[in-house]
C-alpha cells in the first residue's frame, strides 16, 4: 500500500518528526548541570532527567510497535507525540512547590517525553508501507540516522539558550519543537486502512518493561553497584524476568514481539551486531565529549565550555546525515554488509585518531567528525539488515526491539567509558591521565571488529 500524498513530502515529514524526537529526547544531556544548580539537587539525581527518558523510550517502544501494527498506527503515533507535548509542558512551566517537588515534576515530564523515542519504529513502519520501495529504503535509513546523530543537532542551541535565558527557556524550546512535530505528523501521516485491531499482550509488556529497566539500570547507574551484591542481584533478577517474558511470548496467541521471527538468523545477527557495535560507538562518543571538556590544569584536554563542546557535535551530526544519504546508494555496489563494515571502520578510525592525537584539538575534532560518518552509516544500514525477510506487518515490532538493543548498547558504552576512566584515575585525583583515554579508546577496536564479523556471517 502507498499513500496518496506526494512521496517527497511524506518522507520529509517523517524525517523531521524523527529529528525532533531525537532532539527532545537528548535535551537532558546539556542541561544536567543546570538542573542540579537551578533546582539544588545532587548531580547524580539530575542525571535522571536524561536516564528516565531512555528508560521510558525502551519500555514504550515494543508496546507502541504492536499498537502500530494495525489500523491504530496513526492514532498511536499522534497519541505518543501528544504525550511528548504534555511532558514538554511539565518541563517548561515552573509549577508551585519547593525545589524537590519541581524536580519531581521535571523528571516526570522527561519520562513522558521519552515516549517519543519509542515512536521512531512507527515512523519507519509508515515509510515501509506508504512509500514506493526505492524511496522507502532511503527514508528508513534517514529515520535511523536522525534518531541517532540527531542528538548533536540541538545540543549547542539548547546549551546557548540555557546560558542566555535559563533552564526553563531551554526546556520551552523543546516544547515548541514537540508541538511543531505533532502538527507536522497530524497533517502528513496517512490514515490507516481498516483491519482487525491488534491485541495487546499486557503481561508481556510488563515483563519486558521490568526486565529492560533492570538491565538499563545496572549499566547506566553505577551507584547500584555499591555494594556490588545489589547490582548483581538486580542483574540476575532482570535476567529471570526477561526469561519469563520469553516464555510468555512463545505461548500467547498475539505476542508483543514474535520471538520466532526475532530468532531468524538474519534478524538475530543484526540485533547482536547492533548491541556490540552500539557499545563501541557510544564508548568513543562518550570519551570524545568528556575529553573536550577536561578542565584546565589537568595537563591535557581543552577545557571547552558547554556551548563550545556542544558546537563540536555539529560536524558529528552533519557527517552523520551525509552518511545517511550516501550509505543507501552504496548498498547496490557493496551490499548492506559491506556498508556496515566500512562504517564500522570509520568508527574504529575515530578511536585511533583520539588515541594518537590527544594533544591536538584539530585531531580530536576530526575524530568527532569521522565518528559521525561511521555512526550515520551504521544507523542507515541497520534497518535494512534487521528487516531482511521480515513481513511488512511486523516492521514496527521488529524495529522497536532493535531500538531497545541500540539503547542498551549505548547505555553499556556510556557506563563502560566511565568505568575505564575511573579505573585509570589515580587515588585522590579528579581526572585520569591522558593515557587513560588512549587505553579506553583502544577498547573500541575489538568491539567494532566483533560487530563486523557477526554481520559478515551469512549462515
Amino acid at each position: 500500500m502507498t499513500s496518496d500524498r506526494p512521496a517527497p513530502r511524506l518522507s520529509a515529514a517523517l524525517v523531521a518528526v524523527a529529528l525532533v524526537v531525537a532532539v527532545v529526547g537528548s535535551l537532558g544531556a546539556p542541561l544536567i548541570t543546570s538542573v542540579a544548580t537551578t533546582l539544588r539537587v545532587p548531580l547524580a539525581a539530575a542525571q535522571w532527567t536524561l536516564t528516565v527518558t531512555l528508560f521510558a523510550g525502551a519500555i514504550a517502544g515494543p508496546l507502541l510497535g504492536r499498537l502500530g501494527a494495525g489500523p491504530l498506527r496513526r492514532v498511536t503515533l499522534l497519541g505518543s507525540l501528544a504525550v511528548v507535548v504534555l511532558g514538554g509542558v511539565l518541563t517548561a512551566l515552573p509549577l508551585p512547590g519547593g525545589a524537590g517537588a519541581a524536580f519531581g515534576v521535571l523528571v516526570a515530564g522527561r519520562g513522558l517525553q521519552g515516549l517519543g523515542l519509542g515512536a521512531v519504529a512507527l515512523l519507519m513502519s509508515v515509510a515501509r508501507t506508504e512509500l514506493p520501495e526505492a524511496r522507502s529504503a532511503s527514508t528508513i535509513a534517514a529515520l535511523s540516522v536522525a534518531s541517532t546523530v540527531g542528538i548533536g543537532v540541538g545540543y549547542p542551541l539548547v546549551g546557548l539558550i540555557d546560558q542566555l535565558a535559563g533552564l526553563r527557556a531551554a526546556y520551552a524550546f523543546g516544547l515548541v519543537l514537540s508541538v511543531a512535530s505533532l502538527v507536522v505528523a497530524w497533517r502528513s501521516i496517512p490514515r490507516d486502512a481498516p483491519g482487525p485491531t491488534p491485541r495487546l499482550d499486557i503481561a508481556g509488556a510488563v515483563l519486558l518493561g521490568l526486565g529492560t529497566l533492570g538491565v538499563l539500570l545496572v549499566v547506566a547507574e553505577p551507584a547500584v553497584w555499591t555494594p556490588p551484591i545489589v547490582g548483581a542481584a538486580i542483574l540476575a533478577l532482570s535476567a529471570l524476568v526477561l526469561a519469563a517474558w520469553a516464555v510468555v511470548e512463545l505461548r500467547v496467541p498475539a505476542p508483543l514481539a514474535d520471538l520466532r521471527l526475532l530468532g531468524r538468523p538474519a534478524v538475530l545477527r543484526a540485533n547482536s551486531a547492533m548491541l556490540v557495535s552500539g557499545v563501541g560507538m557510544y564508548l568513543i562518543f562518550s570519551l570524545l565529549t568528556r575529553f573536550l571538556q577536561t578542565p584546565a590544569g589537568s595537563g591535557y584536554g581543552f577545557a571547552l565550555p558547554g556551548v563550545a563542546a556542544g558546537a563540536a557535535l555539529i560536524p558529528f551530526s552533519a557527517l552523520g546525515f551525509v552518511a545517511g544519504r550516501v550509505a543507501p546508494r552504496m548498498v547496490p555496489r557493496t551490499g548492506a554488509r559491506g556498508v556496515f563494515a566500512l562504517s564500522a571502520a570509520a568508527v574504529a578510525a575515530a578511536a585511533v585518531l583520539l588515541a594518537v592525537g590527544t594533544g591536538s584539538l584539530a585531531a580530536v575534532l576530526l575524530a568527532m567528525t569521522v565518528l559521525g560518518f561511521g555512526v550515520g552509516g551504521v544507523s542507515a544500514v541497520m534497518p535494512r539488515l534487521v528487516l531482511e525477510g521480515v513481513p511488512a506487518a511486523e516492521t514496527a515490532s521488529v524495529l522497536s526491539i532493535n531500538q531497545i538493543v541500540r539503547s542498551v548498547g549505548f547505555s553499556i558504552g556510556s557506563a563502560l567509558a566511565g568505568l575505564l576512566l575511573a579505573a585509570a584515575t589515580p587515588a585522590g585525583a579528579l581526572v585520569p591521565p591522558a593515557g587513560g583515554y588512549v587505553v579506553a579508546s583502544l577498547w573500541v577496536l575489538p568491539l567494532l571488529a566483533v560487530g563486523t564479523l557477526i554481520v559478515a556471517v551469512r549462515r
